[in-house]
């Protein structure tokens, strides 16, 4: 049985991915399986005088106001996360290593054992009412790839180049925030956004985005956001993870010689305070573990695209453009989302 595993990348997604689709999602698919569980994060809301997870999941409607918010948003993303990476297949697949997007850093965390899956939700909770300890200020998202994902040729050099300008005036803070590889997350205060929006050159695909929502995370304006973490979540949650981690710099944490209190410093520092390079994240982790498959757990499949740039952007396995990554799906799946039905089936034990 074990030769027929497939190697398989894990990729924990963050903000956004939640949304009016994902609704109910957690009950209809892991009630049954990890209802104890589920309720062991429901206490721990319920301690803290919070929603719980199950009422915010069994709301009668959607709401942008409730659901997109940091303190709910992440408990629901990091829920749906977990229980996704722990219903996958472990006969057919050999999980190698295991990244994230932003917040995704702290499910992955989970993911990857430097911490217990009930102290992943702790530091999800927490994270989720620290996101919005910060300045004044949001991220704005922007297209730098055409129609079939090729960069645009000098288009993020030339954003880069102003968001540096417009970062260096005074009164403006403006900065990267995430790479997705085929979009730039820029963040700032509200004077450098106005700038960036005023400024901006012509994108490809999509006008620039205000993300609903989003305090200018990964850059130094949350600052109020990092102490409060380093107060609140002692050094004790972490260990030595059980599976690589690569985390937003592309840096590998390995299984043996990671210290937990280096890994510490790094989620509720760096990780806070400085640009997320999510494209490299994923680039590094293929290129040193090659696997089979890159799983993509739920909630939503919006990280997908994402993924996909960042390997045509190393022209992974010949990948080169979204008609390649197109066609290879069709083939011999590459990237399987547990958040499309078709796939998860292949990944999840029947």
């Amino acid at each position: 049985m074990a030769a027929s595993k497939k190697t398989a990348l894990v990729v924990a997604p963050g903000r956004g991915t939640y949304g009016k689709g994902e609704l109910g999602s957690i009950a209809r698919l892991h009630g049954e399986r990890f209802g104890e569980l589920i309720a062991h994060f429901d206490a721990q809301r319920r301690e803290q005088g919070q929603p719980t997870v199950s009422e915010l999941d069994s709301a009668e409607r959607f709401s942008v106001a409730t659901h997109m918010r940091g303190d709910v948003a992440a408990p629901l993303i990091y829920t749906a996360t977990i229980l996704d990476f722990l219903s996958i297949d472990r006969e057919a697949f050999d999980i190698v290593a295991v990244a994230g997007n932003s917040m995704g850093w702290y499910s992955a965390l989970a993911c990857g054992g430097a911490v217990s899956v009930e102290d992943g939700f702790r530091i999800s909770n927490a994270m989720g009412m620290n996101s919005q300890a910060h300045g004044p200020g949001g991220q704005v998202l922007l297209q730098v790839v055409d129609e079939d994902w090729r960069p645009v040729p000098g288009l993020r050099e030339t954003l880069l180049a102003l968001v540096a300008d417009i970062g260096s005036r005074p009164g403006h803070a403006l900065a990267l925030s995430i790479d997705l590889a085929g979009m730039l997350v820029l963040a700032g205060d509200e004077a450098g956004l106005a700038a960036l929006l005023a400024e901006a050159p012509p994108t490809p695909g999509r006008d620039p985005l205000r993300l609903a929502g989003h305090g200018p995370f990964h850059t130094p304006l949350m600052f109020g956001s990092s102490d409060k973490a380093k107060t609140e979540l002692p050094t004790s949650l972490f260990g030595r993870p059980a599976l690589p981690l690569v985390d937003g710099r592309g840096q590998i944490w390995r299984r043996l010689s990671s210290e937990p209190a280096a890994l510490w410093a790094y989620s509720f520092g760096h990780q806070i305070l400085a640009p997320y390079d999510f494209a490299r994240s994923v680039q590094v982790a293929v290129r040193e573990y090659a696997p089979d498959v890159i799983i993509l757990p739920g909630p939503g499949d919006t990280l997908g695209g994402a993924i996909a740039q960042s390997l045509i952007g190393i022209g992974w396995q010949g990948i080169a453009s979204k008609a390649d990554f197109m066609a290879r799906q069709a083939e011999e799946p590459v990237l399987l989302s547990m958040g499309r039905a078709e796939q998860r089936e292949h990944v999840v034990k029947g």
